[in-house]
């Protein structure tokens, strides 16, 4: 038996990275996944991969900060698949490296429309399924600058505390539906977009492993399956008893 048998699972940002892995790996626990993502292209891909293993999957082309793109979607997959039973809201952007004086507000409301305003409009379309069915889980993904502080991507890692308020404001207004909803904060992970970055860093990948593991317990990048097994206990049956809960998932970053 899988451990999402039975589950449909919306998964938004799946065609690549963390979003990728994580729609994988559900797949393979037995979940029917709606791959969601504004790169079709790559979308394609994972649900290619997804099926050829024996999954089962199907691409849906997805912009989270259009709420009549996600209400539209997010009713075809209820359409198609019958209900929601798991949302991971994975999609997001970094944005600019700027303090608080230098962001624009074109800046800011960039970034804040996908990152912040992605996660209220899944949810928002993804929970009337779960009330009418009195069960399903929600896994945010924020990051462990949603937890703490530093001096890089401010406007990224306001988002992320707004994720991480948001995972835990919903936990409390929908539990009385048996609706769960947790978040997910990883630190560096290596994801295509990071490798590319990490090639580019003075010294390659060991020396940006050193700079970005240098806080951390366990020195070393994470995995996106890393993150992927994280979000699947989240989502599964297991967590039966578990909501409102914000989780690192850092290597030991936010234990020192």
């Amino acid at each position: 038996m899988g451990r999402l048998d039975n589950k449909i699972a919306v998964i938004t940002g799946a065609a690549s990275g963390m979003g990728r892995a994580t729609a994988e790996l559900f797949a393979a626990e037995g979940a029917t996944v709606a791959v969601t993502d504004v790169n079709a292209a790559l979308g394609a891909e994972t649900v290619a991969a997804i099926t050829s293993a024996g999954g089962s999957a199907r691409f849906w082309p997805l912009n989270v900060a259009d709420e009549t793109d996600v209400a539209s979607v997010y009713g075809e997959i209820g359409e198609v698949f019958g209900t929601i039973d798991v949302l991971i809201n994975c999609a997001g952007i970094i944005g600019v490296d700027k303090p608080t004086h230098e962001l624009s507000e074109s800046e800011w409301d960039e970034l804040f429309a996908i990152d912040v305003k992605g996660v209220f409009f899944s949810t928002k379309h993804a929970l009337p399924y779960m009330i009418a069915q009195s069960s399903g889980s929600i896994v945010n993904f924020s990051s462990i600058y949603g937890l703490t502080g530093n001096d890089e991507f401010t406007a990224y890692h306001v988002a992320k505390g707004a994720v991480a308020m948001q995972t835990k404001q919903d936990a409390a207004s929908y539990g009385r539906f048996n609706i769960r909803v947790n978040s997910v904060h990883p630190s560096t992970v290596l994801t295509p977009l990071v490798e590319g970055v990490a090639n580019a860093f003075p010294g390659g990948l060991v020396e940006y492993e050193k700079v970005n593991t240098a806080n951390q317990s366990i020195r070393r990048l994470g995995l996106p399956i890393d993150v992927a097994y994280g979000v699947l206990y989240l989502a599964s049956d297991e967590s039966r008893w578990v909501t409102g809960v914000n989780l690192p998932i850092d290597g030991g970053f936010m234990a020192r």
